[in-house]
């Protein structure tokens, strides 16, 4: 694991301060990052755009469906931009059925939060039938106090709605808690909202994640610093 700003500082303060983890999905829980671009490549090709992982990553990754349409399909009145992405999403359904795999380390981290008592929450831009997809496709669906989408609040990531709302369901403070993210937008959302965030390698660099505001990166949840990191946060 990769860190700089030194461990991430949580004040717990009281011992009746809840701490939360709360995680993006796409990319944190299982690594689908792949599979959107090729879904994207597919609709948007047809309108002249054409994307690497490095531009995958700088303007699409973590963005909601209603930014993504408004950059790249603003010739589409808003009703086709819609329909495009739905189709989009719809691609990517079929390729990611049957191919859903956890992050490594991601079973042991819940086990040991449910252990804890320690609330889960899903945070992302996702639209709900994916989200609902990969969870119910890891066999986690179960294990979150909530799932909060991007694009059924006033604002979806990079705006720190989705985090602050993540935190009101599990009735959490955010100076207890972390997030999980893959993201420059997702990291960006979290740390607006308070939460100290650890950005996960699945696409970005360090220094990407670390520019975007995370306090430390991994690869996996596994990594024996992420672990000692989250232990030290959630005082287990």
């Amino acid at each position: 694991m990769s860190q700089t700003r030194g461990q991430a500082s949580q004040t717990h303060g009281a011992s009746q301060t809840q701490g939360a983890l709360l995680f993006d999905i796409d990319g944190t829980l299982a690594d689908t990052d792949p599979l959107h671009l090729a879904a994207f490549n597919q609709v948007l090709g047809p309108h002249g755009h054409a994307f690497d992982r490095a531009r995958f990553g700088r303007e699409l990754q973590g963005f909601s469906n209603a930014s993504i349409g408004e950059r790249f399909l603003a010739h589409e009145p808003p009703e086709r931009r819609a329909a495009i992405l739905s189709e989009k999403e719809r691609i990517f359904r079929e390729l990611v059925s049957g191919q859903i795999v956890p992050v490594p380390g991601l079973m042991a981290l819940l086990d040991r939060a449910d252990r804890a008592g320690v609330p889960m929450v899903a945070v992302t831009n996702a639209p709900r039938p994916n989200a609902e997809l990969l969870l119910s496709g890891l066999g986690i669906a179960q294990r979150f106090k909530a799932l909060v989408i991007g694009d059924e609040l006033a604002h979806g990531k990079p705006h720190p709605l989705p985090y602050l709302e993540g935190l009101r369901l599990a009735g959490a403070a955010a100076s207890a808690s972390l997030a999980f993210e893959d993201s420059r937008s997702g990291v960006q959302s979290a740390t607006a909202a308070g939460i100290a965030t650890i950005g996960m390698r699945t696409g970005l660099n360090h220094a990407d994640l670390l520019a975007a505001g995370a306090v430390a990166s991994a690869r996996a949840f596994d990594d024996p610093e992420l672990i000692r990191l989250v232990a030290s946060a959630m005082t287990w």
